[in-house]
């Protein structure tokens, strides 16, 4: 555990960073941070945010999907889903299921297409997986605009917590309220989907990349749960409560943006619109 000057050091440095659009060193090259110090200095930083003025809005999970975390890891691949805190700051409604989003001092920018959950009410805390989806209001699809404060999105597992776990910005489109029978049958109706992305630029383009929905840890659904569980062994945190909106993972590897280029979702085997942004 780190001591609360040294986790307050470390947020103030990726603060400024951010704020500057700069690289950061690793963390773990540095001053060998492991993950429960990493949750330290998020901690830090969720007090450092709030205190400014932001407000939480609810999660987000990075590396659920089981095919993207061998991909990473400087040291050792990650093995294991992490999260980070969203805010009213970092998080859009894109209500026509189209965004135009800035890359001014976004550092090493990326797309990641998720689905989004929001919880109607806080889940016991001995919830199943069954239980968690009858706690769900609705769910919808996003758009993560993801950075790395890393050179070359290199790092290990504890950099990703520290380093507000990737997230810049969750763009979420219409919401689609879930009915009981959609609760009942979600778990099995997420795994069984498939989405692809593409990209325009300058007119032209084409699918770019494809993901499933079993690659979350079985379904989307399975990862809010895994979620669920940790949180409630962090004491650090609160776990999660009604009116929270949870950004479940990745379904692609995520996938390099630059400026002119336009976006664009469709899922399969999914009753969900797909999404666009465009980014300048």
């Amino acid at each position: 555990m780190l001591m609360s000057t040294q986790a307050n050091r470390y947020a103030h440095a990726l603060l400024k960073a951010r704020a500057g659009g700069t690289l950061h060193p690793l963390l773990t090259a540095e001053a060998k941070l492991n993950i429960d110090d990493a949750y330290d200095v998020a901690r830090s930083l969720l007090n450092i945010r709030i205190a400014n003025g932001e407000t939480p809005l609810g999660r987000k999970i990075a590396f659920s999907n089981r095919r993207v975390q061998a991909r990473y890891g400087k040291t050792e691949p990650i093995r294991q889903p992490l999260w980070t805190t969203l805010y009213d700051s970092t998080v859009e409604f894109a209500m026509d299921n189209s965004a135009i989003h800035s890359l001014t001092k976004a550092l090493q920018p990326r797309i990641e297409p998720q689905i989004v959950f929001k919880l109607a009410r806080t889940p016991a805390a001995e919830a199943s997986l069954q239980d968690l989806a009858e706690s769900l209001e609705w769910m919808a699809h996003g758009f993560e605009i993801a950075v790395s404060p890393f050179r070359n999105w290199e790092f290990d597992a504890a950099d990703v917590v520290a380093g507000f776990g990737l997230h810049r910005k969750l763009i979420v489109g219409e919401p689609r309220m879930l009915s009981r029978q959609g609760r009942r049958t979600l778990g099995d109706v997420l795994a069984s989907a498939s989405l692809s992305m593409s990209r325009l630029v300058a007119g032209s383009g084409g699918i770019c990349a494809a993901g499933f929905g079993n690659d979350l840890m079985e379904s989307p659904l399975h990862a809010l749960h895994a979620l669920h569980r940790q949180l409630h062994a962090q004491k650090a945190f609160q776990p999660l409560q009604a009116g929270e909106i949870i950004a479940t993972g990745s379904w692609t590897d995520p996938l390099p943006v630059k400026r002119g280029e336009v976006w664009m979702s469709a899922f399969g085997q999914l009753n969900l619109p797909g999404l666009r942004v465009a980014f300048n």
